[in-house]
């Protein structure tokens, strides 16, 4: 079943849900509009974006130590309220956030975070690499936006692959939290020290 952007657009427009989930929902679901918002209901990811806007104020913030000693992480997971701060779901999702960032070392939460000059940069180093490859220019062009994508993928927090599901994204995971705790949870900050490379 092909599933058109139109498909896309009406579930978006229907549950808040973001533009992958929907797609996803969509393609599980047979292109069945309905069935794929039953299936984003019951995944939380519906009700996750509906909470989006709500203030996270409380939270907790975790360290991640890795076996050695020699490399660990903090971050920062705020949530609405300290009832729903201390609950083992929680706790798990910001300890597993923690574990996440010591992996993976991520640049940033989110596409905003990362410095514009950085982006130009790696785009150049790109762009120099696909003409070296002998690519016409429309190519080139295609390939640097291709390259970029997967740049964000791999530095970008909630757009990296789960440490510990790697079907998923953080922010999908995320979502499913929200979804299940009811609040609008959101991913604030974090630190990654690695022993040696510090002033």
């Amino acid at each position: 079943m092909q599933i058109s952007a139109s498909m896309v657009k009406e579930l978006r427009d229907r549950t808040g849900a973001g533009m992958m989930d929907c797609k996803k929902a969509l393609s599980e679901s047979n292109g069945d509009v309905e069935k794929a918002i039953e299936h984003l209901r019951k995944s939380g990811i519906a009700k996750a974006e509906k909470k989006s806007g709500r203030d996270a104020k409380d939270g907790a913030i975790f360290s991640y130590i890795h076996p050695g000693n020699k490399l660990g992480a903090l971050v920062e997971v705020n949530c609405e309220t300290d009832f729903v701060a201390n609950t083992p779901d929680f706790q798990q999702f910001v300890q597993d956030m923690a574990m996440q960032v010591a992996a993976t070392a991520p640049l940033s939460v989110t596409r905003e975070g990362i410095a514009q000059e950085l982006i130009e940069k790696e785009m150049a180093i790109f762009k120099e690499q696909a003409m070296k490859e002998g690519k016409p220019e429309h190519i080139a062009e295609k390939m640097v936006s291709g390259r970029i994508e997967k740049f964000y993928k791999e530095n970008v927090l909630l757009e990296q692959e789960y440490v510990r599901d790697s079907d998923k994204n953080v922010e999908t995971v995320l979502k499913e939290m929200i979804g299940k705790l009811g609040e609008n949870i959101t991913i604030s900050r974090f630190s990654r020290f690695v022993l040696g490379e510090g002033n």
